[in-house]
């Protein structure tokens, strides 16, 4: 018996050409894990992406970095103080929540006009019942809550069942409500909000140690579901990015949430060396962090967040696999007016008052600005809740940097409304992108 190794198969080559081997299937090394990409790898998957039309956030991330570089060299003493920092993200906050919203049912590649002054309506029954009701600030936020329930599906029943296009169904609402909230309030009326609770939403400031403790919690707990996501894909032998970039990334938020608990932690009294201290984290800040979590975790590890994705892309296509397309219309509005809702209190509390006109006026449109800005898309099935929070910082970031240049009115709809149509602009050739790599 020959003791002879196997030659490899031998491919016969073209005249002229040298001879090539093939290793057969006992010839591979299972030993080796190549399941886990390089860094080289992940890095040139990614500007493939960015090629083929799947830019996600950078742009935002881009704008943002030219604003803030922007509005620092004109005002270098104000803009990145930390006084102007925290007045920064509290002007962020009410936009940022209603976009949130806005993204669910921009998902579908609907419309909700009617959100802003929603979030006004629901804001003035909150007021009422605070105010004339002599209730305690549980029941009113909840009533508030249950009004922007009954609104979303009153709109998601009108869109999904009666089959009224939303932007009609949504804009009736826009004059609607206003209606409404004229009635609430009345004529030139102002409710003014002074529950202890409501007002800390927006104008209260966490005490230093249990800020630096947020943070610090938000920190390991993203390091964990980072690392423990990676650990799990190793064991079964799923393909996963490699371990550097997860510490990048893990690193970058720890200097991100840590960097930001620092400034707001410092003394933003007017006299710093006085006896005063004034600091902290806004309340509000937590508030939109859990709503970004909780939206995040739908959308990205839930069945219903799937289906949301499915239906946005391609509706017929999500019915004939048995989704409901109906419950998943009426549900995205019933969430969009929900945050609406809460956009509305969180406005409320920074303005100390709820006017007959709340939420009315530019509202809307700087919403439905940040969540197009942010990157999601205005044609369906592409977008993220992060995409709110980016875009609500990038609109409050002009807003704030004008107010400190002492600019006209008129410069801040001109800029703002630049940047939304630059955004809508690069959607729309990405889009253009995509289909055309058939992606």
């Amino acid at each position: 018996m020959s003791t002879d190794t196997p030659e490899p198969n031998i491919v016969e080559p073209a005249p002229g050409s040298a001879r090539t081997a093939v290793p057969t299937l006992a010839d591979t090394d299972f030993s080796v894990d190549t399941r886990e990409q390089t860094v080289a790898s992940a890095v040139n998957g990614y500007l493939v992406k960015l090629r083929t039309g799947d830019l996600g956030a950078l742009p935002a991330i881009l704008g943002l970095a030219v604003l803030i570089i922007f509005f620092y060299v004109l005002r270098p003493e104000t803009f990145l103080s930390a006084r102007n920092i925290a007045n920064l993200l509290v002007q962020a906050m009410p936009v940022t929540i209603l976009a949130m919203g806005l993204i669910f049912v921009l998902l579908l590649g609907e419309i909700d006009l009617s959100a802003g002054v929603a979030s006004g309506a629901c804001a003035a029954v909150m007021a009422k019942l605070l105010i004339d009701g002599g209730q305690n600030w549980a029941v009113a936020v909840l009533a508030a809550a249950v009004t922007g329930v009954a609104i979303g599906a009153f709109i998601g029943a009108l869109v999904a069942v009666v089959r009224i296009p939303s932007f009609v169904v949504t804009l009736a609402l826009f004059l609607g409500l206003q209606g409404i909230a004229l009635k609430l309030i009345g004529q030139g009326g102002t409710v003014p909000v002074h529950d202890k609770v409501i007002y800390a939403v927006a104008n209260k400031y966490m005490p230093v140690w249990l800020g630096w403790t947020v943070a610090a919690v938000c920190v390991v707990g993203y390091a964990a579901i980072q690392l423990l996501r990676h650990q799990r894909q190793t064991a079964k032998g799923l393909s996963r990015r490699p371990f550097a970039l997860v510490a990048v990334q893990v690193v970058l938020v720890a200097i991100a949430l840590l960097g930001g608990a620092y400034v707001l932690n410092l003394n933003r009294a007017a006299n710093p060396n006085g006896a005063l201290f004034f600091g902290g984290v806004p309340w509000g800040v937590p508030l939109v962090a859990v709503l970004l979590i909780v939206c995040t975790f739908v959308l990205a590890r839930t069945r219903y967040g799937r289906h949301v994705y499915a239906v946005g892309g391609n509706a017929e296509a999500a019915r004939r696999a048995g989704i409901n397309v109906n419950a998943i219309r009426l549900s995205v509005f019933v969430i969009g007016s929900v945050l609406a809702a809460i956009s509305g209190i969180v406005a409320a509390s920074r303005l100390n008052s709820v006017t007959p006109d709340a939420g009315a006026g530019n509202t809307l449109l700087y919403a439905v600005g940040a969540a197009v800005i942010g990157g999601t898309s205005l044609f369906g099935g592409r977008g993220k809740a992060q995409d709110a929070v980016l875009g609500g910082l990038v609109i409050a970031t002009i807003i704030n940097g004008l107010g400190l240049l002492g600019a006209d009115a008129y410069l801040n709809y001109i800029v703002t409304g630049g940047f939304l149509l630059l955004a809508a602009s690069i959607d729309a050739l990405a889009r253009r992108r995509r289909s055309a790599t058939g992606r």
